[in-house]
C-alpha cells in the first residue's frame, strides 16, 4: 500500500454517472459536461472528462471548437475518424493512442464511418470510445496532434502509458502530453492472479473499468463502467475476475495548483 499519509479512496459506480441519450448516442460521464452540472462534481486532480460514448454507424459529432485542452481518445470497440482544421484525417480504432492538443484553438469532427470503411455491411458497428480531457500546463500553446499504434505493448500485459508529460516516463510514454504532472497508463488484463498490477503512488489517481470485472484493494470488487478516485494514495492491487481493461490516470497536481 502507499507509502503517502492520509489515503483517500471514493468509489463511484457507473450506474450513476450523469447520461446524455440522443436517437444515435449514448454517453455517460463521469464528471460534469455540457448541460449536465454538479458543483461537487467537476474533475478529480487535473482530468475534467471522462466521457464513455457508443455512437451509431454513421453518426458522431460535427465539427465543433476546443481551447487549452489535453484531449485523449480511446477507443474499445470499432472505428472513430477523426478531421480537424490543422488538416489531420485519420481512423482511431483499439490499441491506438490519440491526443489531440487544442491550445488557442482547434476545430474537429469525430464520426462513425464504418459503413464506409466496412467491406461488408455486417461489419458496420457502433464505435465504443472513452473520451478524457486534462488541463494543460499553460493556456495559449500551438494545437497539435499526436498518434501511435500501442497494441503489442498492451498485449504484453502490465500498465502502458499511453500517453505523459510526466519527466519519469520521458522513454515510456507512447504519446506526449502538454501536462507535466499528469500520464495516463492502460493495462488489458487476463483474469487471474498471473496478470495483476499495482496502481503507481500519486497525489491523485482516477482508476476506470472501461471493460470487464475487476477486484481491487481497499475498494472491492469493481464493474464495467465503475471507477475510483483517490488522493495522497498508490500502490494497491487490482486482480480482473474477467478479461478486462482499465485506464488509471496518474496526476500529481489538481486544478489551482497543489
Amino acid at each position: 500500500m502507499s507509502t503517502l499519509t492520509t489515503p483517500h479512496i471514493d468509489i463511484h459506480r457507473g450506474g450513476d454517472r450523469m447520461k446524455t441519450r440522443v436517437a444515435w448516442l449514448d454517453s455517460k460521464h463521469s464528471f460534469s459536461f455540457g448541460e449536465h452540472y454538479d458543483p461537487d462534481n467537476t474533475h478529480h486532480g487535473l482530468l475534467l472528462v471522462n466521457n464513455e460514448d457508443i455512437v451509431l454507424p454513421g453518426e458522431g459529432f460535427e465539427t465543433h471548437p476546443h481551447r487549452d485542452m489535453e484531449i485523449i481518445t480511446w477507443v474499445l470497440s470499432g472505428s472513430l475518424v477523426h478531421q480537424d482544421s490543422l488538416g489531420h484525417n485519420g481512423v482511431i480504432y483499439p490499441g491506438l493512442a490519440q491526443r489531440m492538443s487544442a491550445g488557442t484553438g482547434i476545430l474537429h469532427s469525430e464520426k462513425n464511418d464504418s459503413w464506409r470503411l466496412a467491406a461488408a455491411p455486417e461489419h458496420d458497428e457502433p464505435v465504443h470510445f472513452v473520451q478524457m480531457w486534462v488541463v494543460p500546463d499553460e493556456p495559449g500553446l500551438t494545437p497539435g496532434y499526436q498518434q501511435l499504434e500501442i497494441d503489442d505493448e498492451l498485449a504484453g500485459g502490465g500498465l502502458v502509458t499511453v500517453a505523459s508529460g510526466l519527466p519519469r516516463y520521458q522513454d515510456k510514454t507512447a504519446i506526449a502530453l502538454n501536462s507535466s504532472h499528469s500520464a495516463l497508463h492502460v493495462a488489458r488484463l487476463a483474469a487471474g492472479e498471473a496478470a495483476a498490477i499495482r496502481l503507481p503512488e500519486a497525489l491523485y489517481l482516477h482508476v476506470f473499468v472501461a471493460r470487464g470485472e475487476v477486484e481491487m484493494e481497499g475498494a472491492g470488487t469493481l464493474y464495467e463502467g465503475d471507477a475510483v478516485r483517490l488522493a495522497r494514495s498508490g500502490g494497491q492491487r487490482i486482480v480482473a475476475n474477467l478479461p478486462s481493461e482499465i485506464l488509471v490516470w496518474e496526476m500529481h497536481a489538481r486544478l489551482g495548483g497543489q
